[in-house]
């Protein structure tokens, strides 16, 4: 070993501890690399900081672009109620969707885009169920790298494998030939998750459940709301049909309030908002505030008009709380509303938000706020579209809006934009799949798209952006160029061949197996596949069996990085979001590559004998 790979490896060493210890940030450490690498002569400063135009870090960063895009345009939001529904309340069945849709999308695209995408997703469905997202981050990301081995376009390092077999002359992989050996890790991988997420510490900052700011819930039991909602679908034969939201007068004759209506579209149910010129069909479900218990004339005129009542799905329509949500406005000294009740000041034709509590000396009160003359002071609750309680902020001299709930976060700003924002997503997967452009000007179209779409603007684009990984990521690149000019990478390929060339093929497999996940714990992916393939092949053609074997070995291995949070972009992703230290990768991550080795030393040279 000659002195300058000694000192690369001693720097790697410390940096490892210090991403152990967590002191001080991974960010920081990362940065410290790129300051110290080029003091030693190994690499220049051009090289150290090569990452920062690294094609592949800047597709990280515009795939967060188009994460976000996916949030604010609600496709992620119907992502994660999709698997909400279907897992019937169990993390079980969530866990299993989460890790099979993940691998099934990341199957086709890049899996650091796949994970950067759901994490979102995680995120939104944690705060719905009050879950902890650690336990659901790291099952994220290893289906985000297992996604790699179940298709030839899953994963970089399979197609450099693929091209070295053409250019040794042999018959490159199909498209499919990866699949067998994915779908058993996967299948092993959602198996093992279910037990292992048990051992990830649960810490404070973890659980959306640890956040005080207030709820839906909150305001529904603070205005005694629970006993209020209703839903009466309109028969076939109703005379309500054909006629507007407006001609139905409920509020003048039983103090009721039209919150919302449901409607069945072609694909999912619509919740629209209950304008005045609305016209009401058959089979709309009308979402009824009613501010008084129901009476024996009002159960005798809904059965008049045919109103069906139906069951509730949740706490006061709060299973809508993506469409429509509730806020706390003030009436300001000097405010217009003052000196009138609700209706005289024609507050949901004014505001297009209904009243549907007020409080007032800070108790709510029990009876109708409709007749209840308004003071300067009085706190009114209101309820409807999200975007319509946002506009009360520039209607400062009329109400002043109180803080929002913490569902309006999860409403989408741009929910009108969601078609674009699929098709601005199918444009760059055919980009990605077909290779017509690079992946990063692939991803950079998607971007413009969204952009010129509105689904997202320059700041929320800034915002999305995840800094201190992308920080990390840049700063471990350069290690790899140092262990290739010093020859680190080498010797260790060489010492392979000395130990292992003369042994059994499958022995040779497992050795393989393991220098390459051991290299791509520190080198990329990529990299590993270029450096590791041609010995691959080498070592085939010295035993004199199938090249086929071996080049599935390392493709395989490359994508085994399950060990520790910097041996790839997509641990790295999660380990913000998960509240993840460098230890718990290693404690989940190392018996999991013991396990997708044993499978590949299984099976590799069952479907592709020697």
């Amino acid at each position: 070993m000659n002195p300058q790979l000694a000192l690369v490896l001693a720097l790697l060493t410390v940096c490892v501890v210090l991403f152990v210890v967590n002191r001080p940030r991974m960010d920081v450490v990362a940065l410290l690399a790129v300051a110290a690498l080029p003091l030693t002569g190994i690499v220049s400063v051009n090289e150290a900081l090569a990452g920062f135009s690294d094609q592949n870090v800047i597709l990280i960063g515009l795939l967060f672009v188009v994460g976000e895009s996916l949030v604010r345009t609600g496709v992620a939001n119907r992502i994660g109620e999709f698997m909400l529904h279907h897992s019937s309340g169990s993390e079980v069945r969530l866990l299993i969707l989460l890790m099979l849709g993940v691998a099934a999308v990341g199957s086709i695209m890049s899996s650091t885009g796949v994970v950067a995408i759901f994490i979102p997703v995680v995120l939104l469905i944690s705060t719905r169920r009050s879950l902890d997202p650690g336990k659901f981050m790291m099952p994220l990301a290893f289906a985000g790298l297992i996604s790699g081995m179940l298709t030839l376009v899953g994963t970089a390092p399979n197609l450099v494998v693929d091209a070295a077999l053409e250019h040794a002359g042999h018959r490159g992989f199909s498209f499919f030939s990866f699949t067998p050996f994915g779908a058993a890790i996967l299948g092993a991988g959602v198996l093992y998750m279910l037990v292992a997420r048990r051992f990830l510490p649960r810490r404070p900052g973890n659980s959306s459940a640890t956040r005080k700011r207030r709820q839906l819930i909150d305001l529904i039991q603070e205005y005694q709301l629970q006993d209020r909602a209703h839903r009466l679908r309109i028969g076939t034969d109703s005379p309500l049909i054909g006629k507007t939201v407006a001609e139905m007068a409920p509020r003048r004759q039983f103090t009721a309030n039209v919150v919302a209506v449901e409607r069945k579209g072609r694909r999912q149910t619509e919740v629209l908002e209950p304008r005045p010129d609305l016209i009401l069909q058959k089979g709309d479900v009308l979402l009824i505030d009613l501010e008084q218990p129901p009476s024996e004339e009002m159960k005798a005129s809904a059965a008049k008009l045919k109103l069906e009542p139906l069951s509730l799905r949740s706490l006061y329509f709060s299973d809508h709380s993506r469409e429509i949500g509730m806020a706390e406005i003030l009436l300001p000294p000097g405010s217009s509303l003052t000196g009138q009740t609700v209706i005289e000041a024609a507050i949901r034709t004014r505001f297009r938000l209904n009243v549907i509590g007020l409080r007032r000396g800070g108790e709510a009160l029990p009876s109708s706020p409709c007749a209840v003359k308004l003071r300067p002071g009085d706190t009114l609750l209101v309820i409807g579209r999200w975007k319509h309680i946002r506009n009360l902020a520039k209607r400062v001299h009329e109400v002043i809006l109180l803080t929002l709930p913490a569902e309006s976060d999860e409403a989408p700003p741009a929910a009108s934009r969601a078609g674009f924002a699929l098709a601005s997503l199918l444009v760059m997967m055919v980009l990605m799949i077909t290779g017509w452009v690079p992946n990063a000007i692939a991803a950079l179209i998607c971007c413009l798209l969204m952009g010129a779409t509105r689904c997202i603007n320059l700041d929320s684009a800034y915002r999305s952006i995840q800094w201190p990984s992308l920080i990390l990521i840049v700063g471990m690149m350069p290690f790899s160029t140092a262990l290739q000019k010093t020859g680190g990478v080498d010797l260790a390929v060489n010492l392979l061949l000395d130990v292992f060339g003369g042994s059994q093929p499958r022995i040779l497999l497992g050795a393989l197996f393991l220098l390459t996940a051991g290299t791509g714990l520190f080198v990329s992916n990529t990299a590993t596949a270029v450096l590791m393939t041609p010995i691959a092949l080498k070592a085939a053609e010295a035993l004199k069996v199938s090249p086929y074997p071996f080049a599935m070995t390392v493709a395989l291995a490359a994508s085994c990085a399950f060990m520790t949070p910097v041996s790839s972009p997509v641990n790295t992703l999660v380990m913000g979001p998960g509240n993840y230290r460098f230890s718990d990768f290693l404690i989940i991550g190392v018996p999991f590559t013991a396990i997708a080795m044993a499978l590949t030393l299984l099976l590799v040279p069952w479907l592709l004998p020697f």
